[in-house]
């Protein structure tokens, strides 16, 4: 399985968006964290500071952050960006969930 996670072309326009106006410096970090309806969750946070070990994943302005920790639940995952009826909002298609809930911001591995 790869290790690979990528950002689509939609999902970096738009977080380059963001990060322009949460000033210099600013990277959107991505983890996973326990809970949701389904056992885990995505979770999304501007931060202007980059750990040692974190996993750099740069496309034209974005800049995304993910902890040791959290690669291993993303691994060959693509961040996306959507915006249909339902609502705009990132959306991470994930190889590794066996579940996810109806919203999609929280799965199962």
């Amino acid at each position: 399985m790869t290790t690979a996670i990528t950002v689509s072309e939609r999902a970096a326009r738009r977080i380059g968006e963001i990060l322009k106006s949460e000033g210099g410096g600013a990277m959107l970090r991505i983890s996973v964290e326990g809970g949701g309806c389904s056992g885990f969750q995505y979770k999304f946070d501007v931060d202007h500071a980059k750990a040692e070990d974190d996993l750099v994943i740069a496309r034209e302005d974005a800049v995304v952050l993910v902890d040791p920790a959290s690669v291993p639940f993303l691994a060959g995952s693509e961040v996306d960006f959507v915006d249909d009826l339902i609502g705009a909002s990132f959306r991470v298609v994930n190889p590794n969930a066996t579940a996810s809930c109806g919203c999609g911001t929280s799965f199962s591995v």
